[in-house]
């Protein structure tokens, strides 16, 4: 599809599964936005068992810039690639099911790529909806922030509430591994696809004025379990990139300078659940002998963070007992 055979400018994509009931507040954000830039929205529905499909439908029946999609596969990563796909866009806005929208969102978005025309994707401003949320899957920085082409992306570097991605960039790029995201044991999606556009020789920025309000409903006892989630993603993601030629020594120096204990030793128990989940996505992925290379070498690291998790724990409990 070339550049005048996009019907519209933006395409924003939500995917669902399970949440009709949350989902409905997004939906109605959608409806306030105002733009003289066409655009459309795609809501996936990704296999829900509860009402989904009909608050989706009843949605675009009043809603002519709506349109429904499904996928079956479980998965964000299944369900956002299903879902650019169905899309008309020059450029694809990702955000999810309790997020809200506020009115100038498409101008904002399209505001960043008019003044940089090269920019391959973006990440804008995350925001809490509710203050008596948990402060975390946001992103407050109020300065750009540029990501260079062929370079390491740390995990979190932009989040897939607010992620924007050119259209082009997501056909060189094949989507996204339809393997991770929320839903499977690998919630890294976003981040993933943010490296693969990296490495394909894509520039990108973190660009502070499109703005979603996060509506996630989490609260502080919600906290560890989202911490473990983003353990998981990580290890999953370095992983990936550990197996490639081309991008194996920015992931290990880059990991290391991320996630290691140089300056935290408590990150050790970190690193630890990080190398876990490395090992789990080696085991789907790779041929024998890289199982073999990949996973002692994983299974080593594992332990020797462990013990050292382990030992400063104990160091620091016999400096606290010292009189």
């Amino acid at each position: 599809m070339f550049e005048a055979d996009y019907p519209v400018e933006v395409s924003v994509v939500i995917c669902t599964r399970n949440r009709h009931d949350q989902l409905e507040e997004t939906l109605n954000s959608l409806m306030k936005l105002r733009s003289d830039h066409q655009w459309e929205a795609i809501i996936l529905d990704n296999g829900s068992t509860d009402r989904t499909k009909e608050v989706i439908e009843a949605f675009a029946r009043v809603c002519p810039n709506a349109h429904y999609a499904y996928e079956a596969q479980r998965g964000l990563g299944a369900a956002r690639d299903t879902a650019w796909r169905s899309t008309r866009g020059k450029i694809v806005a990702f955000t999810d099911d309790d997020c809200i929208l506020p009115a100038d969102y498409i101008d904002r978005v399209a505001e960043v790529f008019r003044e940089d025309p090269e920019l391959g994707f973006m990440g804008g401003r995350i925001e809490l909806f509710d203050p008596d949320d948990a402060p975390v899957t946001i992103d407050l920085r109020d300065h750009r922030v540029e990501i260079p082409a062929k370079a390491y992306v740390s995990a979190g570097m932009l989040q897939g509430a607010n992620m924007v991605i050119r259209r082009d960039v997501l056909v060189e790029i094949g989507g996204f591994d339809r393997r991770l995201g929320a839903g499977t044991p690998f919630p890294c999606e976003d981040i993933d696809a943010v490296a693969a556009a990296v490495w394909a020789g894509y520039r990108g920025a973190y660009d502070p004025r499109p703005i979603i309000l996060h509506h996630h409903r989490r609260k502080a006892a919600d906290v560890p379990d989202i911490i473990l989630s983003y353990d998981r993603g990580r290890g999953a993601y370095y992983m990936k990139y550990l197996l490639k030629t081309e991008t194996r020594a920015a992931y290990v120096r880059g990991w290391w300078e991320t996630s290691g204990p140089a300056h935290r030793p408590i990150t050790w128990r970190r690193l630890g659940r990080e190398i876990a989940s490395a090992r789990a996505f080696l085991a789907q992925t790779t041929t024998s002998s890289e199982k073999r290379f990949w996973g002692s070498l994983l299974g080593l690291s594992e332990h020797f963070a462990k013990f050292a998790a382990e030992l400063v724990r104990i160091v620091r409990f016999q400096k606290r007992a010292l009189p």
